[in-house]
């Protein structure tokens, strides 16, 4: 499923804080160690730059969702 998103826009939102990377996914491996290029971090909503090629270790990602350049928010899980 993942490798489906191989060439396209993606959100990814790490494990620590708030921190989220939106960039095109280049590659990713079977551990989903992850590649992207034209990234832009955004920390709390807001953009802090962009980095260019990045590489995101497996251990730090908490999600991942297709960006298609839909605005993506958390949302509280009840039941």
């Amino acid at each position: 499923m993942l490798q489906s998103l191989v060439n396209e826009p993606v959100i990814i939102r790490l494990k620590w804080g708030q921190t989220e990377y939106h960039g095109r996914l280049i590659s990713v491996d079977s551990y989903m160690n992850i590649q992207l290029s034209n990234t832009e971090e955004f920390i709390d909503g807001k953009s802090t730059g962009t980095l260019g090629q990045v590489l995101i270790r497996c251990n730090n990602v908490l999600w991942i969702s297709g960006g298609k350049g839909a605005k993506q928010e958390d949302v509280s899980m009840e039941g």
